[in-house]
């Protein structure tokens, strides 16, 4: 018998071979042998008859495509591609006015590029027409009437014909499938994984639903129903070789073999329009009147069983819960999502006892948070996308309530709650929403929090070598989950930035593209913060009160702001009354977002925006100022810079230059952040300064934790 080769989704082809093996007992006759099947990484291949094929079409729930092999060969080069390819006899395949598509998978040492052996094979096919007086054959590459399959593997070349017309996962159901959609064969094997495909008998729920393809999958796999019986377009339409009375005759079986599901199945979903959008595609599949839709939130949900004795399994199962919940690369990041799922394993364990659980993620961190022992994972791929289908039963351990702490003795949460306690006061006599609110306090839970209005920044510092990687996003997953509880805020507003040790500007790169931005306000004035897009916010509180002590002076003052960033000094200087203010920044981002913080404060005046290397502009500087806020980075190697800047290095001659544009009398705010920074103390009062550390002082309420967070002087003329 001739060879098919059957592939599906890498982590499905176990299940593909024990389905192929199945259906195939099914549907051939009595007595016949079993095949040996082949088993590779995404496929199997064994010798099959065209009924075997047809039927494969027809009935596999897992396959992506079912593939006719005519020829095969070794290839160690180009020109032996091309001559496995001439020997094959395509003029009894296809006509020479069916167009056709080459589909080349794979690559060896010799063949390094698919669409070079693509080529190569189109080559060897129209040559062996037009070299036996036949049309050359057209290449369509959008509506193919044959598609040809060519798969090198190693040395072996395979050639096949596609027998499927386009992927089997395509059932054609789907009007739509929302965000991040679940495909149709991986649904199947999700359900064959679960356990309940082989006890369809039982009830289904998926609480979060999405666009119904589990319950879609769930109710053909109940009725019998073919997945691709009422497909429209076959790849072996065009096929020389198909035989219409035996396809037909499969199509008359599969019919005969359909049945009604013994139990309802439900599906769930919180979004009506995904509730209303499910119910189509089930209409659209001809299974809406085995499922029951329901729009409910999945820590409301639940079923009520008609017989809950009669119901229950012999091993005491009432029900299996299938559902592919989402894990942040869809429905919001994975913050937001761990207080639901610290949720729904209490909500599984009290409304589903004696059930089956089976979740797909590509998140494992998010699964963690049910608090619920497993039974078994699978590894399985969703497009491109790596997840774990993680199996649970509701029973035994876990309908015990773990060794936790609950919110009210967690470390952590106790810890929030007593700095919120403790900063009320200050809070109430402080001109601000903008605050921190944890740093550090427990070396376990080694993270900052600070408030911006109704958003929460989460800044986790690196784990310290010796705390194990595991460990380090165990407690990180425990602070996002308690932050929202003890702050009233929602976790959609919390953010979660990763702090390491940068160098120069690279705390002001952009890490997302979210647009997001929220209005603060300090000391009578406000600003914008952007809490997703860059690892900085926008607004440094550690500034605040030297921010306010330099306003104080600025009435009527010339005021220059170097390395000026969101122009928060700027813009309170203006406020203050200043005769003039120079904003200078290298960055033309974050001028604008100055810009944006005048505008919002309602500011206009003699207000300059400069973008410049801040080193180089104030060496060139002739202008006279009376007061100067300079806060530089650490370190700069920036591309717009033409030599590197340290602040231990280049305070000196950088302040040299400041004094040159200040007028008698002036003063200079320098600040900076790097915590072993040592001020040229000498050198600087040998400039003619008088110099005042008020780094002690200009230390906020809220990072009294972090006397180091920077330092700070008053140099004066």
């Amino acid at each position: 018998m001739p060879e098919i080769i059957v592939t599906s989704s890498k982590g499905l082809d176990e299940l593909l071979k024990t389905e192929v093996q199945d259906i195939l007992s099914k549907t051939r006759n009595a007595g016949s042998d079993e095949p040996a099947i082949q088993l590779k990484p995404g496929q199997v291949s064994f010798e099959a008859s065209l009924e075997d094929a047809y039927n494969l079409c027809l009935h596999s729930r897992l396959a992506n495509r079912v593939l006719w092999v005519v020829g095969s060969g070794k290839v160690n080069s180009a020109e032996e591609l091309y001559d496995v390819v001439k020997q094959v006899n395509w003029q009894s395949h296809f006509d020479s006015y069916v167009p056709f598509m080459i589909q080349f998978n794979g690559t060896n040492n010799a063949i390094n590029n698919s669409q070079f052996g693509a080529l190569k094979a189109k080559d060897g096919i129209v040559d062996q027409f037009q070299e036996s007086g036949e049309e050359r054959p057209s290449v369509d590459k959008t509506n193919p009437g044959i598609v040809i399959q060519a798969r090198l593997r190693r040395e072996t070349l395979h050639l096949c014909i596609d027998l499927s017309g386009g992927s089997l996962h395509r059932r054609g159901y789907r009007l739509d499938a929302g965000e991040a959609p679940l495909k149709e064969h991986v649904a199947a094997g999700v359900l064959m994984r679960s356990g309940w495909a082989n006890n369809s008998n039982n009830v289904l729920l998926d609480p979060m639903c999405g666009s119904g393809t589990i319950a879609i999958e769930a109710a053909m796999i109940a009725a019998n129903i073919p997945p691709n019986l009422e497909r429209e377009t076959w790849g072996f339409s065009h096929w020389l070789g198909h035989e219409p009375a035996l396809f037909e005759a499969a199509v008359a079986q599969a019919k005969g073999a359909i049945t009604e599901p013994k139990q309802t199945i439900y599906a769930y979903d919180l979004s009506t329009s995904l509730v209303d959008l499910a119910r189509k595609n089930a209409e659209a599949a001809g299974v809406s009147q085995f499922i029951e839709f329901k729009q409910c939130d999945v820590l409301d949900s639940s079923v009520t069983l008609p017989q809950a004795s009669d119901a229950l399994e012999e091993d005491g199962f009432a029900g299996y819960i299938v559902s592919n919940p989402p894990y942040g690369e869809r429905l919001g990041e994975y913050q937001a999502l761990l207080p639901l799922f610290d949720k729904l394993g209490n909500h599984f364990k009290s409304h589903f006892a004696h059930w089956h659980l089976s979740l797909l993620s590509s998140n494992p961190d998010l699964l963690k948070a049910l608090k619920l022992r497993y039974t078994r994972q699978y590894k399985m791929m969703n497009g491109k996308l790596e997840c774990n289908l993680v199996n649970y039963v509701l029973k035994g351990q876990n309908l015990e309530v773990f060794e936790q702490q609950t919110d009210d003795n967690h470390e952590f949460a106790n810890r929030l709650r007593k700095n919120l306690k403790r900063l009320k006061p200050w809070l109430k006599r402080t001109d601000t929403n903008a605050y921190r609110i944890y740093d550090a306090d427990l070396p376990h839970y080694n993270v900052a929090v600070d408030i911006y209005d109704n958003w929460a920044i989460v800044q986790e510092y690196a784990a310290p070598k010796e705390v194990p990687e595991e460990k380090a996003r165990q407690r990180l997953q425990e602070v996002l989950i308690h932050v929202p509880k003890v702050l009233g805020i929602s976790p959609s507003n919390m953010a979660v930035k990763t702090r390491r040790q940068n160098k120069g500007k690279e705390q002001y790169e952009k890490v997302s593209s979210k647009g997001k931005r929220v209005v603060v306000h300090e000391n009578q004035a406000q600003f914008y913060i952007n809490p997703n897009d860059y690892l900085d916010v926008g607004l440094f509180l550690d500034h605040r009160d030297t921010r306010l002590r330099f306003k104080q002076l600025c009435r009527a003052k010339d005021v220059l702001n170097l390395f000026a960033y969101t122009g928060s000094v700027s813009v309170h200087a203006a406020q203050a009354g200043a005769n003039s203010v120079t904003t200078v920044d290298m960055s033309n981002t974050y001028l604008d977002w100055a810009k944006d913080n005048f505008a919002l404060n309602k500011l206009n005046g003699a207000f300059q925006f400069v973008q410049a290397d801040c080193t180089k502009w104030l060496a060139r500087e002739h202008g006279k100022y009376d007061l100067m806020f300079i806060d530089p980075p650490s370190f700069s190697n920036s591309k717009r810079m033409d030599n590197t800047w340290d602040v231990q290095r280049d305070h000196v001659e950088l302040l040299a230059n400041a004094k040159q544009c200040l007028k008698e009398n002036g003063k200079i705010f320098f600040s900076n952040n790097l915590r072993q920074f040592t001020l040229a103390k000498s050198d600087i009062e040998a400039l003619g300064f008088n110099v005042e550390n008020i780094s002690a002082s200009s230390i906020p309420e809220d990072f009294k934790r972090s006397p180091k967070i920077h330092q700070c002087w008053i140099l004066s003329l």
